[in-house]
């Protein structure tokens, strides 16, 4: 022990890894005394989002992350890298899987040694395998739980450690009201709308399909686009809640009508639920229990068949459905985890080219940004939605993590003035596209899957608005497969509505898929 504990402190006084100034820990006084309430996190976090519209954890104190720990799970993400690394930042990114390469293996060892060293102190029976709650393979970062302020201090303070941030703490915590509303928003209504007009609220197509009203030329020209492009060949990850087992057009009938030739895959990343780290209940299933997953699944890629049920942007292009959250509000370490998890997942498919994911948080996951940098790198078109909360908080936080990273395409959505908002949608200038998906006359959504049957449900926000641009990408990269991820951005860029002058809360806003592919607008 003796030896382990020189060791420990040579490393925290020996430079390892190479920070950028702005990822510097600020400095601060020691902190001492009882964990802050939720209510006074809760305070803090949002007093710097009304601020700055943004709340990242690397600048948080180390008593206000420990509180944090204690105000939920105590799990603790811990982001490690050895001597000479640029820590995975953008400017350098991490080797290919680093948790692999010896290097950081040996950085990982002396990691876990100072985090059992602290712990024991107050838990001598502690072992090391009670560490660790969330197994990694790909990234270089530690999943640990942390019970204990002066291991979070000498964590923040080691040149071996990239981040170390609560994983499952967010602003509205587990029990509130407003975290119950948030967190609700997206689930549960996934059912067929009734009173749909023919006409007005969709266009029937031969061979039955019903295309939803936002699919006109006049909004979106994707009508006059499927002369041309129809997304075939290319092959869409939608990251959410699933996709239900029951909607047989993301299952059986995902082939059928002018749809033909394509494939599904059903996945899941969300780890179970634990308890002190020991996983109970069954494993989770690719199935959504939520509803928004399954209607993200239909605006992307549902079929152009013969049943009667809405059609998808790209109706012949190839899905993956990634259940890696419980709800569309990530505040779950668990569903940090799986989010993670179905990034990595999708970096490491050359099949996989487009990666869609309509949830967020608050504050910022440094674990999350790994993994999205991860797929980054290895050249996928990641769409994130900029942020859907209610009419009176929408306007409060601008675009929400982690739409809000430079690696992620943020997507809001329109009135169908063209010129407003949705009354839930978030703005910003991080925002690049905007997806017409809100009638201003009676408020209706776009047409989607319900979670069975043919008869469509409707769905808003900038979810549907972020779905509708993978599924949009899907089509002009299946016109141009031989083009790079940037080569299909600037095509969708230069057929924008704003693509010679950027607008600071709607970006490039809508494209005109026709022209994006190059065909002629139906007349």
């Amino acid at each position: 022990m003796q030896k382990s504990t020189f060791w420990l402190a040579a490393l925290l006084a020996l430079g390892a890894c190479q920070r950028a100034d702005d990822e510097l820990v600020r400095p601060e006084p020691a902190a001492t005394g009882p964990a802050l309430s939720t209510s006074q996190l809760d305070e803090k976090i949002w007093a710097v989002l009304r601020q700055t519209g943004s709340y990242d954890w690397r600048q948080a104190t180390d008593h206000m992350v420990w509180s944090a720990l204690e105000q939920s799970d105590q799990v603790l993400s811990v982001g490690y890298a050895p001597a000479g690394s640029r820590c995975g930042t953008a400017a350098e990114p991490l080797p290919a899987r680093a948790a692999a390469d010896p290097a950081f293996q040996q950085a990982r060892r002396q990691v876990l040694e100072l985090i059992l060293a602290e712990e024991r102190k107050a838990n001598p029976e502690l072992k090391l395998e009670q560490l660790e709650v969330f197994t990694e393979q790909v990234l270089p970062v530690l999943n640990v739980r942390v019970r204990q302020l002066s291991t979070v201090q000498q964590l923040r303070r080691s040149l071996l450690v990239r981040y170390a941030e609560p994983m499952g703490y967010e602003p509205y915590h587990p029990g509130s009201v407003a975290h119950r509303t948030l967190s609700s928003s997206g689930c549960g209504s996934n059912t067929a709308t009734p009173n749909l007009v023919a006409g007005a609220d969709y266009t029937v197509l031969t061979g039955g399909s019903k295309s939803s009203w936002n699919q006109a030329d006049g909004y979106h020209g994707i009508r006059s686009a499927w002369a041309q492009s129809t997304g075939r060949g290319i092959k869409l990850l939608i990251i959410d809640s699933g996709s239900s087992g029951a909607q047989e057009n993301l299952g059986a009938a995902f082939n059928q009508g002018l749809s033909t030739g394509r494939t599904i895959e059903r996945l899941v990343t969300l780890p179970r639920k634990s308890i002190f780290g020991i996983p109970y209940g069954d494993a989770e299933t690719p199935d959504d229990g939520c509803g928004h997953g399954t209607s993200m699944a239909g605006a992307a890629a549902a079929p152009r068949g013969t049943d009667g049920a809405a059609v998808g942007i790209a109706y012949n292009a190839n899905l993956v459905t990634v259940r890696a959250a419980t709800d569309v509000f990530l505040d779950e370490s668990r569903e940090v985890k799986g989010v993670a998890d179905a990034f990595t997942l999708a970096a490491n498919r050359a099949d996989v080219r487009i990666i869609s994911m309509s949830m967020g948080r608050l504050t910022s996951s440094s674990q999350m940004t790994d993994a999205i940098r991860y797929a980054y790198q290895r050249g996928k078109l990641i769409f994130c939605a900029a942020g859907t909360s209610f009419d009176w908080s929408a306007g409060l936080v601008g675009v929400i993590y982690p739409a809000s990273l430079g690696e992620a395409i943020a997507v809001t959505g329109v009135k169908d003035n063209l010129t407003t908002r949705c009354d839930e949608c978030h703005v910003g200038s991080k925002v690049e596209f905007t997806v017409v998906m809100q009638k201003s006359s009676n408020n209706l959504r776009p047409l989607s899957l319900a979670m069975s049957g043919d008869a469509p449900s409707t769905v808003g926000g900038s979810s549907v608005s972020t779905a509708s641009m993978a599924g949009m990408a899907a089509v002009v990269w299946a016109r141009y497969p031989g083009e790079t991820r940037e080569q299909i951005k600037q095509r969708l860029i230069a057929a924008s509505s704003n693509a010679s002058s950027r607008s600071s809360s709607f970006g490039y806003g809508r494209v005109n898929l026709a022209r994006a592919v190059g065909a002629p607008l139906l007349q």
